[in-house]
């Protein structure tokens, strides 16, 4: 059935005979939909003080970057780096992961078309590979793998560059040329190229990311000195350290013991079980990535315990939902959808995954959380990577129950675990299709 002048009509004088819509498209029209829906209350329910706090240090900010992912892992290892150096505050270097991620990446994704040369190029596998090969977002498990071959080093040691807070020219050139590779390797398949002839193109095709990137970001370094004061005014320094080396002694954790919980409550994933992403991954050596899908009490339970043992937790989530960015409030009132546009959203959190509505899109850092007289969570405080210019300084509040609706994601130490869900690893990982949303990339700017 068309659009016609009659139905056109019947909805025009629908709307008019209600007449708080005049009010209200003026109200949106001045201030936009959000500003016009804002429950003021909202406030009020965010007092941003929390009965649990960990350690952590001053405010990030990845700027025009995606690299939130990074900036969340590396400001949860910190914690750790100014306990064993005595500092009040410490920052990595978020250039010198970058470097390596978009390296490993590059590789990745050659590897993939190595591994997809038969396929037709219409294939739903080849356009996700070419979809967007070398962008900034990631996961904690290809982080991980980044932080296990890499190591870290301090800011200073290598610090931003014009292109790793501006990262969009960067990765068009990168995506093109290696689109652009894809086509040769593809096109060399199908003239007749053995695939060891092509296994050795990529070489040279890697070569010529790594020199971008270099004149990008800057050379990384092997070894390095880093001079520092403690927290008392003690001078210290740190001879020929190696990022591994330096990694491994001032953050000192065994990665193969932080788990990604996963809360996707989607009748094609049984909770208690393990998951892996097919053509999803950094470092092409490293473990692939896994979570175990639980409820979301599951999440919370882990993340209170980490905060109790002054551990903050790397999390993922659907940043945008019920977000007031400047206040730094995430509640899932903060606007009143169903009186200025007449209905609010009624899909499940299920149903939000199934159809494209919600997925994970930007990672942070609990680093507290505001505990009842029973135990039970009612607000969380978030460590954020925009700078000190939004929210309470950079800290965000979150709800509890927008902690159920919309986080998807978090990172922990193993022994905050119920054996009851580590039970997963034991059995066989489910592999999801590349296009899953579970395999989406935490990449928010």
């Amino acid at each position: 059935m068309g659009i016609d002048n009659k139905l056109l009509t019947e909805f025009k004088n629908r709307f008019d005979a209600d007449s708080t819509n005049q009010v209200i498209k003026g109200a949106i029209a001045k201030v936009g939909i959000n500003d016009a829906s804002l429950d003021n209350n909202v406030l009020r329910r965010h007092s941003f003080e929390f009965s649990n706090e960990t350690k952590r240090g001053t405010m990030t900010n990845q700027k025009s970057s995606g690299r939130c992912w990074m900036f969340a892992a590396l400001n949860t290892a910190r914690v750790d780096t100014m306990e064993k150096l005595n500092m009040e505050s410490f920052e990595f270097s978020q250039n010198y992961t970058l470097f390596w991620d978009k390296f490993e990446k590059s590789n990745y994704f050659l590897d993939s078309i190595l591994e997809t040369l038969d396929e037709a190029q219409d294939s739903r596998i080849i356009s996700h590979l070419l979809m967007d090969p070398v962008q900034d977002g990631g996961q904690w498990d290809m982080f991980s793998g980044l932080l296990e071959k890499y190591g870290a080093v301090p800011k200073s040691v290598m610090p931003e560059t014009f292109h790793s807070s501006n990262t969009s020219k960067l990765n068009e050139v990168l995506t093109s040329k290696l689109r652009e590779f894809a086509c040769q390797l593809r096109e060399g398949h199908h003239a007749g190229s053995s695939l060891d002839e092509s296994t050795a193109k990529k070489e040279s095709m890697l070569y010529f990311i790594y020199s971008v990137l270099v004149k990008a970001l800057g050379e990384v370094p092997e070894t390095f000195d880093y001079s520092y004061r403690t927290k008392d005014g003690e001078y210290c320094r740190i001879k020929d350290a190696t990022p591994q080396a330096f990694f491994k002694e001032y953050v000192g954790w065994d990665l193969t013991n932080l788990v990604s919980l996963l809360n996707a409550p989607t009748e094609d994933k049984p909770f208690g079980r393990a998951y892996t992403v097919k053509y999803l991954g950094t470092v092409k050596e490293a473990k692939p990535i896994q979570y175990i899908n639980v409820p979301i009490q599951a999440l919370k339970e882990a993340a209170v315990a980490s905060i109790k043992d002054d551990q903050p937790v790397w999390f993922g989530c659907d940043v945008g939902k019920m977000l007031i960015k400047d206040a730094g409030i995430m509640d899932e009132h903060s606007y009143h959808y169903e009186l200025t546009l007449g209905e609010d959203s009624g899909l499940t959190k299920a149903q939000r995954l199934d159809y494209g509505d919600s997925l994970l899109t930007h990672a942070m850092v609990f680093v507290g959380v505001d505990l009842d007289e029973q135990g039970q969570p009612l607000t969380w405080k978030v460590e954020n990577s925009w700078g000190d210019k939004v929210g309470k300084k950079g800290i965000y509040s979150m709800s509890d129950k927008w902690f159920e609706e919309f986080n998807y994601q978090i990172a922990v130490d193993k022994k905050y675990i119920s054996e009851k869900w580590l039970k997963a690893l034991e059995e066989s990982t489910i592999e999801l299709e590349p296009w899953d949303p579970m395999g989406a990339l935490a990449l928010v700017k």
